[in-house]
């Protein structure tokens, strides 16, 4: 299928061929009809993509902020290839469109295969031939409503939104500044509401348009027509409420709305503009400023928007999906009127010649619709929701012709698979990457473009039934990895699985049952670090131990930022079930055995832990995973004490050994390495040769129930005994 995509380094526009996207449980897959241009937003985006690294710097303080912090955590050479990475990627354009429903995922029973929706969300409704987009991102579509009037749904939402946030009431007088696409709509939504409306725009065709929308009167901001317009609806007392519809740099709409605002009347920012607010002007008028966010409550909230998870409408009356019906119904009864917003309709085909004619300015519009040719599937779309693939058992271990490449599958290409293991393999001779799979077109695309993949899909079960691959990466969320784990064994394949193996016991004995029912033991998780060059150095210049040691592993984790899924931990576990055996792992490489037991503490309040192992020579290991230390101290430190002896570990940069001689590694600085080369040339070797694999499955085993035991102790109050690993 084809879509809209944009590099965001180079700000190439292009109609990109992508895989279909899998039909994924809660959700439907949606062939578009109609889908709609935000000519403020989206041409935002654009123009910034065309900007110098400088200047996306400038225009994207928050992001800056962020790769500073990365560069103190992982290093300069990790947070390079992670931004360039991200940077020099396709992105997807669009959020809001109409379409006819082509597939249903499990749980779905609210829409059938034909129904017309009306779609939302800048990862679900993009310009698109095909989109998958969960539950309460959709709406039907009321009966005789054209398709391209119901693709205005989102950005109707947001207009929407905005009012509800402004709170009118019959007889109140508002002003719109900014008569571009949310504006128009704003002054319709005001207007059917009872509300007076006094648009502000610089254009004498947009203010002319929203007049004959219902406006009482609009004008330039720089022309005294507005101002003597609110004098004489208001008597002199000014606005209701101002309402900011517009962009750009300029202050110049924050200090007409407290000009023309009554006293403690209310302002609320709809669009994204500078809100530089002269502080006496708003003080002595106590007026009130609000924000609306988007398309209404369960935005951003990935419990609503991907997990389907709706609010009670005793506590929450307008939610995204509810905004979005309510927005459909008033243009289908006629409150609303979409058409005169319509400047141009455009054939899908040529998106990338309409994106940059409306950036050069040729084309002038409010609104632009793309229309998307009707045509029949020759087959249903694939779906990752499929049944497992089962083998006839066993597995085959022996070697491989030398000049024979290894084949690999990527299940997920998400950021870590992309910036740290993706690298190391594309430039690896003997390596050929077969194909990636993931339930995102784009990321699939993205990927192949980019490490050179033979194949891009969102067929797993295909994948797994192709016995040219020899070894298949599992690097999808968490919460995914044993069953695709398991799956994976059962089909006979070779697995490398990033951490963790497993969220819950249950799923640990499942990938063990199939290890069981196939004869396959071919497992690798990605615990790198007992890879890492410096650290396997430092372990032989400490040397053997003839008795017990101590341990202490500090984990600098930092906070989490709102928004990652890691906080999902409803369906992705704890933080620490994510990335704590890891830590564990490297313990048990350096004291040489699996603990025997875990105890865990948590002071309450914070996500802080204290976890101590004990092994079986009465060795000794503390981890403290804290995440209320100073960002800018190392992530990790490491100590290992025994026999007179103390090994030192500074985040991967630096280490020391203090016995009867001492050691000390180059003090010169130098990135970073965590071990993942290292990890996967193991990795590889073993799958060539049908060798033993880099970690033992007994240990591998261990470290993920350890890990486990974790959370158990945290709730019992008292050490956990670790049953043997097998």
């Amino acid at each position: 299928m084809k879509q809209v995509v944009q590099n965001y380094k180079s700000g190439e526009l292009a109609l990109l061929d992508v895989p279909v996207p899998g039909c994924k449980p809660d959700g439907a897959l949606v062939r578009s009809a109609y889908s709609l241009i935000s000519t403020g937003t989206e041409l935002m985006k654009v123009s910034e993509a065309g900007m110098s690294m400088v200047g996306k710097a400038r225009s994207r303080p928050d992001q800056v902020a962020k790769v500073m912090q990365s560069v103190a955590t992982n290093g300069v050479g990790a947070t390079y290839r992670k931004v360039m990475g991200k940077l020099d990627s396709y992105t997807p354009l669009g959020y809001s469109l109409c379409g006819v429903v082509e597939q249903v995922g499990t749980g779905i029973d609210d829409v059938a295969v034909g129904d017309i929706v009306a779609c939302a969300g800048n990862e679900h409704a993009l310009h698109a031939e095909l989109n998958w987009v969960p539950k309460n991102l959709y709406a039907r579509v009321p009966d005789g409503l054209a398709p391209r009037h119901a693709a205005f749904g989102t950005v109707g939402s947001i207009a929407l939104q905005g009012v509800r946030r402004g709170e009118p009431q019959l007889g109140d007088v508002a002003l719109v500044i900014g008569l571009g696409l949310i504006g128009q709509l704003v002054v319709q939504l005001l207007a059917a509401s009872g509300v007076r409306v006094v648009g502000v725009d610089p254009d004498p065709v947009r203010c002319e348009l929203a007049e004959r929308l219902g406006a009482a009167a609009c004008g330039d901001p720089a022309s005294t027509a507005v101002e003597n317009s609110v004098a004489e609806l208001t008597g002199g007392h000014g606005v209701d409420q101002v309402y900011l519809a517009a962009g750009g740099g300029s202050n110049q709409p924050v200090e007409l709305a407290a000009r023309l605002s009554r006293d403690r009347g209310r302002v609320v920012d709809i669009g994204k503009c500078r809100l530089d607010l002269p502080w006496n002007a708003y003080y002595e008028k106590e007026l009130d400023v609000r924000f609306s966010r988007s398309y209404g409550p369960g935005r951003y909230d990935p419990e609503y928007e991907l997990e389907g998870r709706d609010y009670p409408i005793g506590y929450v009356r307008w939610t995204e999906r509810r905004n979005l019906a309510c927005f459909l119904d008033l243009v289908a009864r006629g409150s609303v009127d979409v058409e005169p917003l319509v400047s141009h309709i455009a054939d899908f085909d040529d998106a990338v010649e309409t994106y940059q004619s409306l950036k050069d300015g040729g084309l002038k519009a409010v609104a632009v619709l793309f229309r998307y040719t009707e045509h029949a599937t020759d087959a249903e779309a694939p779906s990752v929701a499929v049944p497992s693939v089962k083998t006839d058992g066993g597995t085959s271990t022996s070697a491989r012709s030398a000049k024979s490449p290894v084949r690999l599958a990527f299940v997920g290409a998400g950021n870590y698979a992309t910036s740290m293991l993706l690298p190391h393999l594309a430039q690896r001779d003997g390596v050929e990457l077969s194909t990636v799979v993931t339930t995102t077109a784009l990321s699939a695309a993205n990927a192949q473009r980019k490490f050179g993949f033979d194949e891009a899909t969102t067929d797993l079960d295909a994948v797994l039934g192709d016995k040219s691959i020899d070894a298949v990466f599992v690097v999808t969320r968490h919460s995914s990895h044993a069953e695709l784990t398991r799956r994976a064994l059962l089909a006979g394949k070779t697995v490398f699985v990033e951490k963790p193996l497993a969220l819950t016991e249950d799923e640990l004995a499942d990938v063990f049952a199939a290890v069981e029912e196939s004869g396959n033991d071919r497992l690798q998780v990605g615990f790198n670090r007992r890879f890492a060059p410096l650290l396997r150095e430092a372990r032989t210049r400490f040397g053997a131990r003839t008795g017990p040691a101590s341990l202490r592993y500090l984990v600098n984790a930092g906070r989490l930022t709102h928004g990652s899924w890691y906080l999902q931990q409803g369906t992705e576990g704890s933080r620490f079930a994510g990335e704590g055996g890891h830590f564990i792992d490297t313990a048990s490489w350096l004291l040489d055995a699996d603990p025997v037991s875990v105890y865990a503490v948590a002071p309450s309040g914070n996500e802080d832990l204290q976890v101590v192992l004990r092994y079986p020579d009465g060795s000794t290991a503390t981890i403290s995973y804290v995440t209320t230390g100073a960002p800018g101290f190392p992530k990790e430190t490491l100590d290992l004490v025994a026999d007179g002896k103390v090994l030192r570990l500074d985040d991967f940069v630096r280490a020391s050994v203090y016995g009867r001689k001492r050691w000390v590694s180059s003090r010169l600085p130098k990135a970073r390495d965590k071990g993942q080369n290292a990890e996967l040339a193991a990795f590889i070797k073993a799958v060539r040769t049908g060798g033993p694999m880099p970690v033992p499955l007994d240990s591998l085993v261990a470290t993920t129930a350890a890990t486990l035991a974790v959370q158990a102790g945290l709730a019992a109050g008292v050490p956990v005994t670790l049953a043997s690993a097998r």
